[in-house]
């Protein structure tokens, strides 16, 4: 339906990931691989996290559990749609799918963004006031960290899908990328796109690099405190509570700093595919092969199914 020089469009096509013609066989089984490691990794870190007492009840494992369930998401508004796109002929999103997308991979790709800097401050508590930990640190307290995190996602992720569904959309709907994302629509749009590029200038660089700036700010205190700990071992056993949270940071801000920040004429599908999708499915495998305490918890879990499989033959 045409008004004027505008064209209302009920779709969006979307371009796909890198050159793929003749490749869409090895992209889809690559790119389904990743998804289901994806997903068995972040869903048993939560199933061992809350079948675990211990786990349960440690806010670092707390706030991971959460993680994990964010990466759920992040990958799910993103990788389900592209394998779809990889088999189908016309790869149209229509543009309530579109909205959908955007608003979901906002949400979920903000939660991560706080609660990984939620992360950071528990870390620093633990190691820079061990004394106030028990205390700063208790279950309501991060009950209401995690909530805060969650809610103000989501109503961010609100806001931009709002003003992006006020524009109106040219005769072109082809999208140069693999998913649906603000910049890539705003590039489309007929109508004026300055109040809500002003938006992304100013909240969503502060949205970035405010949670960036205050994990660099715990870890600064961090690394000062560690190096004023007298024994080695004292040394390398505050690090490696550590490592694991930093590791994941490093990908997710180094991936998601290359999306957002490199000019529209980069070719951003590398980043993009390893913020949504690579990092969700690593993320696991950093924290459990790291990480005794999960191991301990799997063992566990594998044992109380072994009992319950034996008690019911």
């Amino acid at each position: 339906m045409e008004k004027g020089n505008e064209t209302f469009v009920s779709g969006f096509i979307l371009q796909g990931l890198f050159n793929q013609a003749g490749h869409e066989g090895l992209i889809f089984s690559l790119l389904l691989f990743m998804y289901l490691l994806s997903l068995l990794g972040n869903l048993l870190i939560v199933l061992l996290i809350h079948c675990d007492a211990h786990l349960r009840h440690t806010p670092m494992y707390f706030f991971l559990s959460y993680l994990s369930l964010a990466d759920v998401g992040l990958a799910s508004s993103i990788v389900p749609i592209t394998l779809c796109n990889l088999v189908s002929r016309d790869k149209i999103l229509s543009y309530g799918g579109c909205l959908s997308q955007t608003y979901f991979l906002l949400a979920f790709g903000n939660s991560d963004n706080f609660l990984l800097t939620a992360m950071a401050y528990d870390r620093y508590l633990a190691i820079c006031r061990p004394l106030h930990y028990a205390a700063l640190m208790n279950i309501k307290s991060c009950l209401l960290m995690v909530s805060g995190c969650w809610l103000l996602a989501f109503l961010q992720s609100l806001m931009y899908t709002l003003m992006l569904s006020r524009l109106s959309f040219c005769a072109s709907r082809e999208i140069r990328h693999f998913f649906c994302d603000v910049n890539p629509l705003l590039r489309l749009s007929c109508s004026d796109t300055t109040p809500i590029e002003m938006v992304v200038m100013t909240e969503g660089m502060l949205d970035i690099l405010g949670p960036c700036t205050l994990i660099v700010v715990s870890y600064g205190h961090i690394f000062l405190t560690v190096m004023k700990t007298p024994s080695s071992s004292g040394k390398l056993k505050a690090f490696s509570t550590c490592g694991s949270h930093l590791t994941v940071v490093i990908l997710f801000y180094g991936t998601i700093l290359c999306v957002y920040l490199l000019p529209a004429s980069e070719n951003k599908t590398l980043p993009s595919l390893m913020y949504t999708v690579v990092t969700p499915m690593l993320n696991p495998f950093i924290y459990s092969l790291r990480n005794n305490e999960m191991k301990g918890a799997l063992r566990r879990l594998i044992g109380q199914m072994r009992m319950s499989h034996n008690n019911w033959k």
